[in-house]
Order: structure tokens, then sequence, then C-alpha cells
């Protein structure tokens, strides 16, 4: 089997982009056929296309809608690596961003002044994601040059607003009613935040875990002492924000999970230092539809975070990352909220990846008897 696919990078992350048409030639279950497309189960997926990270075994799936004001659909998929999993539960604001672009190139939005509107919908959550793709006197630069923190190349630029983003999970802002409530993990009562906008989101207290705010660079070294306590914490809010109704069922990619802090005195750069959780990993910087999250938390009265960043919060939100700052913003848009974020993107590859036949094994007789 050969199915065609863009390899491209969108802020931090990379993925596969697929055409739908283009994978139902394969008559599979995605299921199935992703993790054996990205090589999984194998932490290193040597004999697939997966990058072996969290952040670079993902894949985006395009569909094209008939009208109802939405020029491109698009379904994420999180590919897991040591397990033969795909996890359909939330979307990947980075990955997001390749989708705007990726309709510019392939002539299904033509571009119009110097930024081009496309309107996105990812079908994972029901969110629209208006992206605003860079496009000066009317078409792509051949050599893109917009820098973004975490990437050391340039790429075009993409804003994303995520218009109305609150509750498109959960069905709320805040999905226990609460804007704090008490989770005991580890024999210990943590004050968390439960925030359902962009992707579902359990915010921590830095203080409550020992970390020190005025050295974050050590709170890796921190956080990863204490994951199993924090995956607790992570699988005690699911069930809270009615995600699953076991802890044992909570989902891997969500909810997210953040640790934040005040920023020193010293760092007037930052409204909030932030380290993310990704499959159970410290984020290398910032799961994007996470800091869309933590934008209306820390708006929200009575938030964790909004203890933090107070009264005096502006249009954006300065948001320390372990690859540096990240600003989100909000706006009004034709009567909408949109909550935003810069990122670029770009295409590495075009190419074709061949799947051999699979016989003689369970996973062969998956192959068989499912459907897209």
């Amino acid at each position: 089997m050969k199915f065609e696919a863009e390899w491209m990078r969108g802020g931090t992350s990379k993925c596969w982009v697929f055409e739908a048409g283009h994978l139902q030639e394969g008559g599979a279950s995605l299921d199935v056929l992703l993790p054996r497309l990205y090589g999984s189960p194998d932490s290193r997926q040597i004999d697939g296309v997966g990058g072996a990270t969290s952040t670079t075994s993902k894949a985006v799936i395009l569909h094209r809608p008939a009208g109802d004001g939405v020029d491109i659909e698009f379904t994420f998929a999180q590919v897991g690596i040591e397990e033969a999993t795909v996890d359909w539960g939330s979307n990947c604001g980075n990955c997001s961003a390749v989708v705007g672009l990726y309709a510019i190139e392939k002539g299904w939005v033509v571009p119009e002044g110097d930024v081009t509107r496309v309107v996105t919908r990812n079908t994972n959550t029901g969110q629209v994601i208006v992206q605003r793709v860079a496009t000066p006197s009317g078409e792509l630069p051949d050599v893109p040059s917009a820098h973004m923190p975490g990437v050391p190349f340039p790429g075009h630029l993409v804003g994303l607003g995520f218009q109305d983003p609150a509750g498109k999970t959960t069905g709320a802002l805040l999905p226990t009613g609460a804007a704090t409530d008490t989770i005991t993990a580890g024999g210990t009562r943590w004050t968390v935040s439960m925030v359902d906008a962009g992707a579902p989101v359990v915010i921590v207290q830095a203080s409550e875990l020992g970390l020190d705010p005025s050295r974050y660079e050590t709170w890796q070294t921190g956080i990863e002492q204490q994951l199993e306590v924090l995956e607790q914490i992570r699988r005690q809010a699911a069930v809270r924000m009615g995600l699953t109704p076991t802890i044992a069922g909570a989902a891997r990619a969500i909810p997210k999970l953040a640790v934040v802090g005040p920023p020193t005195d010293r760092d007037p750069a930052s409204d909030v230092n932030v380290m993310m959780l990704s499959m159970g990993k410290p984020h290398p910087a910032l799961a994007i539809t996470g800091s869309i999250a933590l934008t209306l938390a820390a708006r929200t009265p009575g938030t964790v975070l909004h203890a933090i960043t107070g009264r005096h919060l502006g249009a954006t939100l300065r948001l320390r990352t372990p690859a540096g700052v990240i600003e989100t913003w909000t706006e009004d848009h034709d009567g909408s909220l949109l909550v935003g974020v810069d990122r670029t993107a770009r295409t590495i590859a075009t190419t074709i990846i061949h799947l051999p036949e699979v016989s003689g094994s369970a996973a062969a007789a998956a192959l068989v008897g499912a459907t897209l």
C-alpha cells in the first residue's frame, strides 16, 4: 500500500498531513493503520514515520466541507509510541497551524492581500479556528522569514484565533462549576483549577509541588520527580471534568496538566511561568490548545492562575515556557471572542509512504476486516 502525505512543522510540533480520501484507499481502520504507518508499538518507531516523541508522533487528516462558511475541516490524531493506539480526544494547536498553509499551498484557498484568512474547523472538538496566514503582496513568500520561540529556523507566519473556545469538550469553561477544586493524591490535598477552552486542562500551583518560582530552570527536574502524583491528579481531574467515568479510563492526551507559578521581579518579560505535561512528560515548549485554556483561566476570577496574573492583565498574556516566552491574545471578531496565538509553519517534505502487506497476524486480520 502507498499513501500520499506531507511532512509539515506547525509551531513546535511535527506532523504528517493526510487528505482523508488518500487514507481511505488503504481500506483500513485508522486505529490500526496509523500506528502501523508510524511504526508503533516501538519506543524508536524504527519501522515507520513516527519521530519517537509525543511532539513528533502526530497526524492531521484533512476534509473539504461543503459550504457552512468553513474552508477546511481537520481531524487530529495523537499516535501512540510504545502502544499501538490512537488518541482522538483532543486537538493539537501547534499542528493546527499547518492546515491554513496546506490549503493555500494546494490551491484550496486563494491568497488575498497581505494576510489571507482561512476558516478551519477541528472535528475532534468542533472548534472553529480562524487562521491568518501571512501572504505579502497576495502570495506566500518563497523564503519564509517569521521566527517563534522554540524553533531555530523560520517559517510562514500563521495566527490561530480560537472562536468562542470555552467548553468545547465538556460544555463549560469551568466543568465542575468551581474556579478551584481540591484533589487528594499521594496523601496530599491539592488546590487545582480545571478549565476547558481549546482543550481541557488541570492547573496545579508550582508552590504546592515545592518548586521555587525564582528558579524556573530547576522546575523540570522537580516535576519529573513527581510525575506519578501528577498523573494521579490528572486522572482524578478527568473524572471530575466528566471526560471519563473511571480513573483507569482517563485518556493519555486529555486533560492536559499545567504547573504554574509567578514570575520573579527580575523577569518583566512574562506574566506567569508555565510547564505543561504532554503524554506524561514535561512538554519542551507548550501545548497551544492548553495555552488557550490558560489564557481564559488567567481572566477568570478565583482560578489559581488568576491569583497570579491579577486584575492588571492586558490584551495579551505572556507565558514563560522551556522554549521561551509565548504570547497569547484576545480580540472581538464579528461578535465572537477570538483567543489566539501566533505560530510559524512550513512544509518539510512531500512524499509517498510505503506500507508492506501484513500477513499472518492479528494486525492483518484487523486491516482486512476494518473500514475507515
